[in-house]
């Protein structure tokens, strides 16, 4: 069986690996033939790189997974249509390739909704990255540095979702580089985006209303936006402390 294991290892066959000896064991118990055996293997393989894929991908995607579409309290945002999130979580928009803006003030559940929504496409089998929006650009302009910019590019660009959280929270400097991502993500992949700026306010955030009238046009062309009023949860967790 070690000689066996060392040429699965070097197939990388390693869901072969973990259950060979206990499927042995099964199949002759039962009395399986090798055809039945085989198939059990197989089965294994394709479940272990199943799981080692997703295990990389939500490593790579800086997504929360606390943050789901489960632990919203859509109770606490009355005014939220539920039934259009859930109707994203579905997923049809990556397909379609549409866009997500999430607007409000800080503090509504903008950024749990866009991570929930990334969870749920990364187990769909979706390639998902999160980034804060300043995050990304000065990941994109030290990368000019090192010569290492289109590498950092098509990072966000190969991406089937590109989660963007917080525009507005700071002034963008290095406005070309997110045109860039948005011009070229285009019709060719979706983005989700939170923002406590209303899109008339875009100007004064990206320093350019030329650039910046030609970004938010891109990404409303084909784009849902849900505009979430109400409350903080950080009140609401405050004001249940002073109650307790």
């Amino acid at each position: 069986m070690i000689e066996i294991n060392k040429k699965l290892a070097k197939l990388k066959l390693s869901g072969f690996v973990k259950s060979i000896e206990s499927r042995n064991s099964y199949a002759l118990e039962n009395k399986l033939s090798y055809i039945e055996f085989l198939e059990l293997l197989i089965e294994d393989e394709l479940a272990n790189r199943t799981s080692n894929s997703y295990r990389k991908r939500f490593v790579k995607s800086k997504l929360n997974e606390e943050k789901s579409i489960i632990s919203y309290d859509f109770k606490y945002q009355p005014e939220l249509d539920k039934r259009l999130v859930m109707d994203l979580a579905s997923l049809r928009f990556i397909d379609e390739k549409k866009n997500i803006v999430l607007m409000g003030s800080p503090g509504v559940g903008k950024t749990h909704i866009a991570n929930a929504i990334g969870l749920e496409a990364l187990k769909k089998g979706y390639k998902v990255i999160m980034v804060e929006s300043n995050e990304l650009l000065d990941k994109l302009y030290a990368s000019k540095g090192d010569g290492t910019y289109q590498s950092a590019l098509n990072e966000y660009l190969l991406a089937d979702l590109l989660i963007i959280d917080e525009i507005g929270f700071k002034k963008i400097s290095n406005i070309d580089d997110f045109f860039e991502i948005i011009a070229k993500r285009y019709e060719k992949g979706s983005v989700i985006i939170t923002t406590n700026r209303n899109f008339e306010e875009w100007g004064d955030v990206f320093g350019d209303n030329v650039l910046a009238s030609a970004i938010i046009d891109r990404i409303l062309h084909h784009c849902h936006v849900i505009r979430i009023t109400g409350t903080s949860y950080r009140v609401k967790d405050l004001t249940l402390n002073k109650t307790l």
